[in-house]
């Protein structure tokens, strides 16, 4: 003690700054720590403890005197007596014993780091500032301390004659490392965060362009199955045509030997006619295209395989370079519990900081900017929350306050809980203030959770005087702000006499993710895999029939999911979905809600960068950030669990309309199906109907085909007769015969103009008859012409059953 109070105030003057930065660097992973060690203390018993801080002390103490810190040194060796004293068996460490070895320590960051702005001359240039594992440099941490003064101007100062020690700002890049056993597993090399920062979003880049990358091939790949599609029907027409050329020879042949008088010998009629000689050099051609499809096709699984190869290397390096920007919560806990103990001690309080899940993990940078709000809420909650020792004993609660830390993992989010045993908060003390701020009406009537928002608005405080404490007002608001920009959230509970919980939800990771691609009203949008249980599809009659309840529900994996509509969550246009449509449903579970979230159609997932979006879109409730596809669209992700919340607690009030089915109506682009073999005249077709304004979908044969019907029904359908697998008479029978599809035009296009094709096509129920090739007015006349008739006979319908 008598060391510790002679100590002088001001470091050394003396000191070499690139022996003191490097031995900056290991006194900040030693003295966390002993901070460590001491939260730990009551599990591992008084001697460990001693042996443990002697140790860390031990390796201080020499470091110290090495870089010429000879007070800080002096001043280890007399705590490492006092340890080693009690290590063996001379004393024991009773409570004062402990609260001096804490302030011994924070004595020791003072002397060390202070000198951060005493001795370097100037701050380190951003091409030098490294980032060790342990945490930041000099300026780095000056920076985060001078943040932390602005996001917190109610910071106490503490009336001393020395000058108060200033929080260390703490960004480590990596979980800390104990003293290595193995020097080769041990090692970590020093990254500036800037060029971390850089290679993720270079490797999403990569991921961006892998996409791209592997569209194109599919696309290719497509076009590779159309190109042997018509190699085989190539194959066809030159067998039929080969087999005619053999049969007129032959006929020739015998017309020549019954009309020749003379004798002579059919080998001398043995003779190629022009058109043989076509065919066979058609089938040598024919060779050659096999054998470029053989090529191509080659070529291309080649590159699937390695674009395979590349996408499980870029999944393996964006993983391990998110594992370097993940770092422990705990990493944080010896800068609070100085915190704490400094400011129990000017306050005159007893306090104990317990901690939960210390080991999840955050995103580096999501925990750099929290350093700063963390702190005010602590502050918040010694100088507001907890009672002196005189008070809680008054109220049967024990002397020593507790302030508990929280951290956990709920699907794409991390939730941290900073709560207090003290006396809570007030509701109507804050519904006070809030009226004569003019924030609320008399006569409004709403819940304590309601009332207790109003402490996150600027400049509001319900202190009845102004102290270097509390009564400015200024710091929650800044938490919340801050909490916002990041994409989380903050929540407020209390009960009266037991304490206040502030809830924080923050995103797991701000880079590389999981998503599922959905479409909402003509708009896509992007979810998070990581909330999403399974995907479940109801026909349009068993959805609306669930939906005509108040709470509507659906079972999956023995749980009850509560359906939303994410159209309605997000406030636009309801669906226009048809009487035979499947109604996809995202299983999503958020926190304790489970929801079955509704959607218009599933785009399949995707491995998408997670982009910020600014602050103007980062205020919106439920916008997680942004993304690019492959095509280069930018798409929304949504913050599902916000939504949902949101959704439910105005679902719970009665403010949310109660769910309704979308109701089936006409649209307003047509949809038209074009079903034919040839790519050309599927394309050509495609072209002019979206030119007239058409929405245009294409299917190569009758079982393609339909597949496009059972998914999504069609206004009216162009279709083609001689198609491999099923042809254009089997389709048109399988329509007319299911009830389902039995109004919906049919349209024949065909090379067949005979009158036994059409009179066939007829019987089984075709509305027009069109040869190809055909003019495109005949076509979109006839377009034209069944729509208006199936409206008005739709119209006529609704008018007898209404």
């Amino acid at each position: 003690r008598a060391l510790l109070d002679n100590l002088p105030a001001a470091p050394p003057s003396d000191v070499d700054p690139d022996l003191a930065e490097l031995f900056r660097e290991e006194a900040r992973e030693l003295l966390d720590r002993c901070e460590q060690h001491l939260s730990r203390r009551e599990a591992i018993g008084p001697a460990a403890l001693s042996l443990e801080l002697a140790r860390e002390l031990h390796t201080l103490k020499g470091g110290a005197r090495m870089a010429g810190f000879t007070d800080a040194g002096d001043l280890g060796h007399a705590m490492e007596s006092l340890l080693e004293s009690a290590a063996n068996d001379q004393r024991d460490l009773d409570d004062a014993d402990i609260n001096l070895i804490g302030r011994c320590l924070d004595r020791l960051n003072h002397q060390v780091f202070v000198l951060e702005d005493s001795v370097v001359p100037a701050p380190l240039s951003s091409d030098d500032a490294p980032v060790t594992s342990a945490g930041n440099t000099g300026s780095q941490s000056s920076t985060s301390d001078d943040a932390a003064a602005q996001a917190a101007p109610s910071a106490p100062v503490r009336p001393k004659p020395a000058t108060p020690p200033r929080p260390i700002s703490i960004t480590p890049l990596a979980p800390p490392v104990a003293a290595p056993v193995d020097a080769a597993v041990g090692e970590f090399v020093r990254v500036r965060a800037d060029q971390l920062d850089s290679l993720v979003n270079l490797a999403g880049e990569v991921g961006i362009i892998r996409t791209r990358l592997e569209q194109q091939v599919g696309a290719f790949r497509f076009s590779l199955e159309e190109f042997e599609q018509t190699v085989q029907r190539l194959r066809e027409q030159l067998r039929k045509l080969e087999i005619e050329a053999e049969t007129q020879i032959l006929s020739r042949e015998v017309r020549v030997q019954e009309q020749s008088t003379s004798g002579f010998d059919p080998l001398e009629m043995d003779r190629f006619s022009q058109l043989q000689q076509l065919s066979r050099a058609l089938a040598d051609s024919m060779s050659d295209l096999q054998s470029i499809q053989g090529l191509l096709d080659e070529h291309t699984r080649l590159a699937e395989s390695l674009l395979l190869q590349q996408s499980r290397a870029g999944a393996e390096l964006q993983e391990g370079l998110m594992r370097a920007r993940m770092v422990p919560f705990e990493s944080m806990l010896p800068r609070l519990r100085r915190l704490v103990r400094q400011e129990a001690d000017a306050l005159g309080k007893r306090v104990r900081l317990t901690v939960e899940g210390a080991q999840g993990e955050l995103d580096r940078g999501v925990l750099e900017r929290m350093a700063a709000p963390f702190e005010h809420m602590l502050r918040n909650a010694l100088v507001h929350g907890l009672e002196k020792p005189d008070e809680r004993r008054s109220t049967d609660k024990s002397e020593e306050g507790e302030v508990r830390i929280r951290v956990a993992r709920e699907a794409t989010e991390v939730v941290i809980e900073v709560a207090d045993d003290g006396r809570g908060i007030n509701p109507q003390r804050v519904r006070r203030t809030a009226i004569e701020r003019g924030l609320l009406s008399a006569e409004s009537d709403l819940s304590d959770r309601d009332i207790y928002a109003f402490i996150l608005e600027p400049g509001f405080s319900t202190a009845g005087e102004l102290t270097q404490y509390a009564g400015r007002g200024v710091g929650m608001d800044v938490v919340a702000s801050e909490i916002k920009q990041l994409g989380g959230s903050l929540t407020i509970d209390s009960i009266a006499g037991k304490g206040a919980t502030f809830r924080i939800r923050l995103p797991y990771t701000l880079a590389v993710s999981q998503a599922v691609l959905v479409r909402v009203a003509d708009h896509t949008f992007a979810i998070p895999m990581v909330g999403v249980q399974g995907i479940v599809r109801l026909s349009y009659v068993n959805y609306k029939e669930r939906v005509a309840i108040a709470r509507p529900l659906v079972e999956y994996a023995g749980d009850d999911y509560e359906i939303y509509d994410l159209d309605s969550v997000l406030g636009l246009p309801s669906a226009l979905l048809d009487d035979t449509a499947q109604v996809p449903l995202l299983m999503v579970r958020a926190g304790d809600l489970r929801v079955a979230l509704r959607v218009d159609s599933l785009l399949g997932g995707r491995e998408i960068v997670v982009k910020p979006v600014g602050p103007q879109l980062a205020r919106i409730p439920g916008v997680f950030g942004a993304t690019i596809l492959g095509d280069g669209a930018v798409v929304v992700i949504l913050d599902v669990s916000a939504l949902l919340r949101r959704a439910a607690a105005l679902r719970d009030r009665g403010d949310a309309p109660l769910q309704s089915a979308p109701q089936p109506a006409v649209r307003q682009r047509p949809l038209v199906l074009v079903v034919d073999d040839s790519i050309t005249m599927r394309k050509v077709s495609s072209r002019v109907l979206e030119r007239e304004g058409y929405e245009v979908q294409t299917a190569k044969d009758g079982l393609d085909a339909l597949e496009h019907v059972h998914e999504r029904l069609p206004d009216i359908i162009l279709l083609d007769l001689e198609m491999p697998r099923m042809d254009g008479y089997e389709f048109a029978g399988y329509m007319r015969n299911d009830p389902r599809f039995r109004d919906v035009p049919i349209v024949v296009i065909t090379s067949r103009v005979g009158e036994k094709h059409r009179a066939r096509a007829f019987e089984l129920g075709v509305n027009r008859y069109l040869g190809k090739p055909y003019q495109e007015s005949e076509m979109l006349d006839a377009v034209i012409e069944l729509l208006a008739e199936r409206r008005a006979a739709t119209r006529e319908g609704d008018l007898k059953n209404g």
